[in-house]
């Protein structure tokens, strides 16, 4: 007598679960791709561009996939094998998928599940077209089978499904990003009082929007966009969100990947003063050189009105070259303060912060602050010269930059329980940025000095030349040196090479995890360390 395990009844109990555990590998996939589309700011081409960059349509875990598609759709392989085969890769799979930690999870904006969902569409329609085309050609187990197979093959192109389900919502987001446009618009007109200020630079620009927000406040109801909200979008979202109609200034972060991206944020809020904290050499993949770099920069100053003010930092060479001449422009600076019309001078680090003083236009401040670092006190001269602009009492500016938070994650000082020094530069990096966090590294005394870094990125052709100047600068500022991951590995390396870096003191790890294992056994009271960057999931 046949057994229930050898029946049809148990054989099909377990082609149907196979298929569930199939289908459930797949909604877990589909939901990665989306986490990396949307860290691709939901643009095909920059998600394209990473598939080849990252080489993630023929990792180990998709060729793997392929190799068991190829061998089920064998004619002489059983059933049976083939489905034991699927669910072993997609339980697997999707067991290894679920324990994985990323440092900027998914997050489910109505955007990304309406993508979610179009996938999920796409992916049950063609499932049950082969279901329904099987049934009618094939009995048995087979029908089920073949539509295990076309979960299977779904997951083998997932990339391509959320490609396509993201240009066809394309017409959708369009129309309903123009709604939420248009009621931002309406809610600013209907604050004519309001004092728009923007804010942008390669770097520099969060902080300085900080430190403002924190001075202005001693004197006006201010609102600043929170967070990285510097895209249109986000812009849209603070005013539609968060602004109300007591507020008395808005200061507005103005981020920007492509030529354009600015100009258009600036034609909603229409700002009456503008910063621009720098220009260097960032997104240069998108920009694809400086000059592009600093004509989107200046469309900040040139979209300002003729009673406006332009506030720029003379330090850069393409923010000092570039005439304004639209609108009264203020020029700052400390190390290229020829032509600048404010400067800080006197600066004194110490255990607690720093003191410096600035000077111009007949005006002559002395400030202390918890920030450290030539870059945050050049942000702070750019604030308090609005602040002086709209009138904020010397003593207020006075007590308000002493108590200014230093922003996290941006050359953030710390001191553990166990006497180390930390600081924490991981937001991001560039070349200018990167020099200034190992000056204060330099500087620090008394114990090793080590930097914990994977490089930067972004920087177009000039990606190699950059990391590997980066790792020369390493070899002269600090002690200890570990490299995280694969992508600039080489580059850093050979710079610390052309350092003369003792390789003893040089460590590759591969990722951030196994560096701190590393920095609990090196690490000693006294010691300093500096997290320079921090690269997302899109990269290794």
């Amino acid at each position: 007598m046949m057994s229930f395990i050898e029946s049809a009844d148990f054989i099909t109990v377990v082609t149907v679960l196979v298929a569930l555990v199939t289908l459930i590998n797949v909604l877990v996939e589909y939901k990665r791709d989306l986490m990396m589309l949307q860290q691709n700011s939901y643009r095909n081409e920059r998600y394209e561009k990473w598939l080849r960059v990252s080489g993630d349509t023929t990792t180990g875990v998709r060729l793997a996939a392929l190799v068991v598609l190829m061998i089920s759709l064998v004619r002489f392989v059983d059933i049976r094998w083939a489905m034991g085969l699927i669910a072993v890769f997609s339980g697997g799979c999707t067991i290894w998928r679920l324990k994985m930690k990323y440092k900027k999870p998914l997050v489910w904006t109505n955007r990304a599940k309406r993508i979610y969902t179009v996938m999920l569409a796409i992916s049950f329609i063609v499932a049950f077209v082969v279901y329904a085309v099987a049934s009618a050609y094939t009995s048995g187990l087979e029908p089920l089978f073949i539509f295990t197979l076309s979960w299977l093959f779904m997951y083998c192109c997932s990339h391509g499904v959320i490609l396509v389900s993201n240009w066809l919502l394309k017409p959708v987001e369009k129309r309903i990003n123009k709604g939420y446009y248009d009621d931002a618009a309406r809610i600013l007109a209907s604050m004519p009082d309001l004092r728009v200020i923007g804010v942008t630079g390669s770097y520099g620009k969060t902080s300085t929007k900080h430190y403002l927000q924190r001075i202005l406040s001693e004197k006006y109801d201010v609102l600043m966009t929170p967070g990285s909200y510097n895209t249109t979008m986000g812009v849209i979202r603070t005013i539609r969100e968060v602004l109300k109609p007591y507020n008395e200034v808005f200061i507005v972060e103005m981020g920007a990947k492509q030529p354009g991206d600015i100009d258009e944020i600036c034609k909603l809020v229409h700002p009456e003063i503008g910063i621009v904290t720098a220009v260097g050499e960032q997104h240069l993949e998108s920009f694809g050189n400086i000059e592009n770099v600093q004509k989107t920069k200046f469309e900040l100053i040139d979209s300002l009105p003729e009673n406006g003010l332009a506030v720029v930092n003379d330090d850069f060479e393409y923010v000092a070259n570039r005439k304004v001449s639209n609108v009264e422009c203020v020029r700052y600076g400390i190390k290229n303060a020829g032509n600048a019309d404010y400067t800080a001078i006197n600066i004194e680090y110490g255990t607690h912060g720093t003191t410096f003083v600035v000077v111009g236009n007949g005006k002559t401040l002395n400030l202390s602050t918890k920030l450290v670092g030539e870059c945050n006190i050049s942000n702070l001269i750019a604030a308090v010269i609005v602040a002086l602009y709209l009138e904020v009492p010397e003593d207020k500016i006075r007590y308000a930059v002493e108590r200014i938070e230093q922003v996290e994650h941006r050359l953030n000082l710390k001191r553990t329980p166990g006497g180390i020094t930390i600081i924490d530069d991981a937001f991001n990096s560039n070349p200018t940025g990167s020099a200034m966090a190992l000056d204060v590294l330099s500087r620090m005394k008394g114990g090793k000095r080590i930097i914990i870094t994977p490089g930067m990125i972004e920087l177009g052709d000039r990606q190699y030349e950059l990391n590997k100047q980066f790792g020369l600068n390493i070899a002269k500022s600090v002690d200890v040196a570990i490299v995280v991951g694969e992508y600039n590995r080489a580059a850093i390396l050979e710079g610390l090479s052309d350092g003369h870096m003792p390789d003893a003191n040089v460590h590759a790890v591969p990722t951030f995890a196994a560096s701190q294992q590393l920095l609990a056994r090196i690490a000693m009271p006294g010691d300093t360390v500096l997290y320079e960057n921090d690269l997302p999931d899109t990269f290794k």
